[in-house]
C-alpha cells in the first residue's frame, strides 16, 4: 500500500513554518524550561512559532501551554492587527479547534500568547510574529463580555514588563487552559472555565516568578451542576464574569500537571495555609504581590 502523500499545498504551508525557533528558555539568562506535562502518557505536539512555542494537546484540540519571550525595549507598537486566523498546517485539522467552535455563539478566540507580546525586534520579525499568533493552536474559547477581571488580565504583561523596566524589561510568559476532565463539552471539544499564567523576570539580580488565574467558571451564587444545568443543547456552557486571581505557581503546578521547573522556587507570592487567602483577587494592578 502506498503512503499518503501530503498536499502539495499543506507541505508548502508546514514548510513555511520550518524556520520558526520558538521559545528560548535561556532569554532571561537562568534556563526556565518549557511547561510540559510531568505525566509521560499524555501525548503533546510541540510547535515553535516567532519568539514563542506551543505545546499541543491533540486530545483536547487545545494547547497545554504556550511560552513567550518579550523584548520590551524592542517591543514594536504600531503592527497591524489581522485576524485571519489558521489551521497550523504542521498539524490535521480534526485536532485543532477552528472556526466550527466559535461561529454563531458569545465565544471569542482568546489568544493564549498575547498578539502582541512576541512583536519586537525587526519589522520583518515582528510581523512574522504577529501573524504566528494567529493560529488556532494559540486560541482557547473564552466568553466575549468584557469586565474588570478580563481587563486586568489582558494587561497583566504591560503592567509586569513596567515593573521590570530597571531589569532591561525582559519577561518569558507561560499561558494556557486548565484542561480539566469535567471541562463542558461543546462542538466536539470541552470548554475550559480557567486559564493559568506564570511570568518569569529577573528582579534583583535573581529570577523571580509571579502565577495567576483567570476564572470564567459559571454563576458560584448557584451551585455548579444547577449552572451547567442551564445550558441549552447545542448552545456554548454558561459562563460567569472574568475573575483574576494571583495565585502560588506550585498551585498552578497541581492544577494543571505541568513541570514548571525552577519557577515554583522563585515565586514572590507567599504561601499560605488559609485558603481564603492562598488565592488573591485582583480588583486593581496594586493588588498585585511583586515583592518576597
Amino acid at each position: 500500500m502506498n503512503a499518503i502523500e501530503t498536499p502539495p499545498d499543506l507541505a508548502a504551508r508546514a514548510g513555511s513554518l520550518s524556520d520558526r525557533a520558538g521559545y528560548d528558555e535561556s532569554f532571561l539568562g537562568p534556563v526556565v524550561p518549557l511547561p510540559m506535562p510531568s505525566d509521560p502518557t499524555v501525548e503533546t505536539v510541540v510547535l515553535p512559532y516567532t519568539h514563542f512555542t506551543v505545546v499541543h494537546r491533540p486530545d483536547r484540540r487545545l494547547a497545554a501551554s504556550t511560552a513567550v519571550c518579550i523584548d520590551g525595549a524592542k517591543l514594536l507598537e504600531d503592527v497591524p492587527r489581522d485576524d485571519a486566523w489558521e489551521f497550523d498546517p504542521r498539524l490535521p485539522e480534526s485536532q485543532q479547534a477552528g472556526n466550527d467552535i466559535y461561529r454563531n455563539n458569545p465565544l471569542d478566540r482568546g489568544h493564549l500568547v498575547r498578539r502582541l507580546d512576541p512583536v519586537w525586534g525587526p519589522t520583518a520579525e515582528a510581523n512574522q510574529a504577529n501573524t504566528d499568533t494567529f493560529h488556532f493552536t494559540n486560541a482557547a474559547p473564552q466568553q466575549d463580555t468584557f469586565n474588570q477581571g478580563k481587563q486586568l488580565w489582558q494587561g497583566l504583561e504591560n503592567h509586569l514588563l513596567d515593573h521590570a523596566a530597571q531589569f532591561d524589561r525582559k519577561l518569558t510568559v507561560m499561558t494556557g487552559p486548565v484542561l480539566h476532565d469535567s471541562d463542558p463539552p461543546y462542538r466536539g471539544i470541552q470548554v475550559p472555565l480557567r486559564f493559568w499564567k506564570v511570568a518569569a523576570f529577573i528582579q534583583g539580580g535573581q529570577l523571580a516568578s509571579t502565577g495567576y488565574i483567570l476564572d470564567q467558571s459559571p454563576d458560584l451564587t448557584r451551585a455548579f451542576e444547577r449552572a451547567m444545568a442551564g445550558a441549552k443543547p447545542g448552545e456554548p456552557p454558561p459562563l460567569g464574569p472574568f475573575r483574576t486571581f494571583q495565585v502560588p505557581v506550585s498551585d498552578i503546578v497541581q492544577l494543571t500537571g505541568l513541570d514548571f521547573g525552577p519557577l515554583p522556587d522563585v515565586d514572590l507570592m507567599p504561601v499560605t495555609r488559609a485558603p481564603a487567602e492562598r488565592w488573591k483577587q485582583l480588583e486593581s494592578y496594586d493588588d498585585m504581590v511583586l515583592r518576597s
